[in-house]
């Protein structure tokens, strides 16, 4: 038995494996802390602390389990799972089952024909082992869900005589990774397209014993060659299985909806007519769900009013174009088009807010005071009838470059837009205080021509009046969320949580290793502490790096029935209220506005739509992540034509991501792509995972995150939608010792020349390391989102889950 009497060290791995061999020897039974300091015949409050700590540590990294009285024991093992399959190309993969434990790894002799996102069931063949890293074994043992039911794909066909023997009248190759190997044989029986075209697949078998590297279908859909213009993008928007029709009857409604405010809908509302609303978009918007209003108060404090269209006048419960919105959830921008969630009649019609018409709208006035309070509210049914279409670019002009002319064709409103601009900066500084996490990176537009050739990617600057109107959407929808939180009924939120304290510990030790001393208690995050990481590197060579960590630390933001607070704006109460044109939850949030002012707040209220706020809360969620994948897939593609005809050329980039089969670099347009470790031939590198570094074990060059580099694209996969450059020799390249705290490994490591393989087993990570739950988008259609995304991924105020995206 190991005795108090020996521990002169914080921490002693004799000590823990002491711990761990206790519990695996009684691990039915819980035990309180003195229960385990006696049987461990420690000596000494030295002795116990560390013991206390020990415990915690063992918890914390789920070793150990704790009851409802505190009392320790070790965790029940698995037996079976059940969770979504994520496959690697190189046939094996693992299950994810649960956020807050380890996936559960499958070998490729065990995926039972699982593929990628099927969910599936499986039982445990080998337990974790705790303190190892090593997470669980399974085995799948049934697919209970398939991920996907069409598939897109380039056809090829089969000979005559080939078809009339098989019955087959050709296959269809799939471009995504994970299915790459396993064709799409096509019965005769759907349309037939010619060599080259790509295809919508209706599969109607999936791989099994008897075919296990194929599947079966039927062609629904020639969408074209895949060379004729617009249909990359339609093969991807297909691929994710987003709509690009309305059916006839959601138009037959849609045509029905009158295209002016009739009297009678007037009635009940407020006239608001009077007031100069204006909306402020970018230049080719065409849809305005939103439009504001400020002025001074006698007192000193300012008064906001943020109007929104009121779609859910016109959507109501039961009808087909609610179900339409439903089912798609959100709009979804793509370099060369949108897919509107509502028929155009709509989006650009009756609930856009054009200039010098009447629209009905819900609007929420705020009371602001000198300090960023909003010291009173009202929320209500209105119309209005817009003053102007301003656009971004007309208010920077006037806010920022006091151009004259531009300030001279609008002197009515010039006087209000300064006042808007005071006010901004009062609830930005606000925001501030509050501790609201801002990650404020560059953004690219991707210019295509008339065919969707990409011919420049321009970078976007936000000015004042982007982050103006993002700082007035916020202050709605904090306040329409804080109402109806206090109003104790069920309600749709926007929620980003806090981040795990696991995550958060490794964040600090990166932190700590690489010289920003931060201080804090891990266990209590709050934005505050992490605004101040970020402070302290502002402006610095680490600041890319800084940030790069933190957003892989971070949850991913997304809709909820329950108040689960914003973490990266530092908000309590949030919710989408802004943009019910092209986000289902904003409409169902009107919903319950109008709902609850009419019915009242009873329990019979309250019950009609408490039962459904779950799951539109979780579909909506899965729909913003199909649209962002969707907009991440043509963004990477769009790149790559751009990209293509310069391979051979060199450029200027900086090291974006660091990973053990290579270095992730980004141009100074946005660009990303891979240096894999095969062409670092001037020496052998280890990967230092702690300091996420890449060092010579010879000439002890050094590359980093954030790291200034020469590189030469060397290939361009379309297909793939993959870059490939290589460093180009620097005398000015870093050194460092850093490589010494790597264990040497025993064999070199083997590479394929690309690293394909490799690219997608970096833990489901995209390109700057970031989690894909954080991929961030670009569009110019959108103002930024506040709240978020996109999950976003990036997280920043002009969308605190993905990126930005309007409002």
């Amino acid at each position: 038995m190991y005795f108090g009497k020996r521990f002169n060290l914080k921490k002693d791995e004799l000590f823990e494996t002491e711990v761990l061999n206790f519990f695996k020897q009684h691990q039915k039974h819980f035990y309180t802390v003195e229960e385990i300091n006696e049987r461990l015949n420690l000596q000494g409050a030295s002795a116990f602390k560390v013991l206390v700590q020990t415990l915690t540590s063992f918890e914390q990294e789920k070793v150990i389990r704790t009851d409802s009285s505190g009392r320790f024991a070790m965790p029940e093992q698995l037996k079976t799972v059940a969770g979504v399959f994520h496959a690697n190309d190189r046939g094996f993969g693992f299950i994810s089952y649960d956020p807050e434990l380890p996936d559960v790894y499958v070998s490729a002799d065990n995926t039972n024909y699982a593929l990628n996102g099927d969910e599936v069931e499986a039982e445990v063949i080998k337990a974790a082992q705790p303190g190892s890293g090593k997470g669980p074994e399974g085995k799948i043992t049934a697919v209970t869900k398939r991920n996907f039911t069409r598939v897109v794909g380039e056809f090829t066909g089969f000979p005559p005589s080939e078809v009339q023997k098989v019955h087959q009248f050709g296959y269809v190759h799939l471009t995504q990774k994970s299915l790459q190997d396993v064709p799409v044989y096509i019965s005769d029986a759907g349309v037939h397209p010619t060599d080259g075209d790509m295809v919508v697949v209706d599969v109607t078998n999936y791989p099994s014993t008897a075919y296990p590297k194929s599947m079966r279908g039927v062609a629904l859909q020639d969408l074209g060659n895949k060379n004729a213009p617009g249909v990359d993008i339609l093969s991807i928007v297909y691929r994710h299985g987003i709509p690009t029709e309305f059916p006839d009857e959601v138009m037959a409604e849609a045509n029905n909806i009158p295209a002016e405010v009739l009297e009678e809908e007037k009635t009940g509302r407020k006239d608001l007519t009077a007031q100069d609303f204006v909306t402020i978009d970018g230049d080719s918007s065409k849809d305005f769900d939103d439009a504001v209003v400020v002025w001074k108060l006698d007192n000193g404090n300012y008064h906001l009013g943020v109007s929104i269209a009121d779609v859910s006048h016109y959507v109501t419960p039961g009808t087909a174009l609610d179900q339409e919105a439903f089912d798609r959830g959100t709009s979804t921008y793509l370099t060369d088009r949108v897919l509107p969630m509502l028929p155009e009649r709509l989006s650009n019609g009756i609930c856009s807010l054009n200039p010098q018409v009447e629209r009905l709208t819900m609007t929420c006035e705020m009371e602001v005071n000198p300090q960023g309070e909003i010291i009173d509210r009202a929320i209500f049914p209105s119309y209005i009838k817009s003053s102007a279409r301003m656009t971004y670019n007309e208010v920077n002009q006037i806010l920022d470059d006091k151009d004259d002319a531009v300030r001279s064709e609008y002197a009515d409103l010039v006087p209000m837009f300064e006042v808007m601009g005071e006010l901004h900066k009062i609830l930005r500084d606000m925001r501030h205080r509050r501790g609201a996490i801002d990650f404020d990176e560059p953004e690219a537009e991707i210019i295509v021509d008339e065919n969707g050739k990409p011919t420049d990617i321009k970078m976007r600057e936000r000015g004042t009046s982007e982050r103006m109107i993002e700082s007035f959407m916020l202050a709605a929808n904090e306040t329409v969320a804080e109402h109806y939180s206090k109003m104790h009924v069920p309600f749709l939120y926007r929620v980003h949580e806090t981040p795990d304290s696991e995550k958060m510990r490794r964040f600090y030790e990166f932190i700590n290793n690489i010289g920003v001393v931060a201080k804090g208690d891990i266990e209590n995050i709050t934005p505050k502490m992490l605004q101040k990481v970020l402070e302290k590197i502002d402006g610095s060579a680490l600041q890319p790096v800084v940030q790069i960590m933190l957003l892989r630390s971070f949850k991913q933001a997304k809709y909820a029935d329950q108040l689960l607070g914003h973490f990266g704006i530092a908000a309590k109460y949030y919710t989408h209220f802004t943009s019910p044109i092209r986000r289902y939850p904003d409409l169902m949030v009107h919903r319950l506005i109008h709902w609850y002012q009419e019915n009242g707040t009873n329990e019979e209220a309250q019950a009609r739509f408490r039962d459904d706020l779950d799951g539109i809360a979780t579909h909506s969620s899965e729909m913003e992540r199909r649209s962002i994948d969707a907009e991440r897939d043509t963004d990477s593609l769009k790149k790559c034509e751009y990209m293509l005809p310069q391979v051979g050329e060199e450029f200027d980039a900086v090291v974006s991501s660091v990973t053990k089969f290579g270095l992730f670099i980004e141009l100074p347009n946005t660009v990303e792509g891979l240096v894999h470790i095969s062409t670092m031939d001037d020496d052998y590198y280890n990967f230092v995972e702690s300091y996420l570094a890449m060092v010579g074990e010879h000439t002890k060059r050094t590359y980093r995150i954030g790291q200034a580099v020469r590189v030469k694209l060397t290939n361009v996969d379309l297909e793939q939608s993959q870059i490939d450059f290589k460093l180009l020799p620097d005398e000015n390249t870093p050194t460092s010792d850093l490589g010494d705290l790597v264990e040497r490994p025993k064999p070199r490591r083997t590479f394929n020349h690309r690293g394909q393989n490799d690219r997608n087993h970096s833990n489901n990570r995209n390109a700057k390391g970031r989690s894909n739950n954080n991929t961030h988008n670009s569009n110019n259609r959108r103002r930024p989102q506040a709240g978020g995304s996109g999950n976003h991924p990036r997280i920043s105020h002009t969308n605190q889950s993905q990126q930005t995206r309007k409002k």
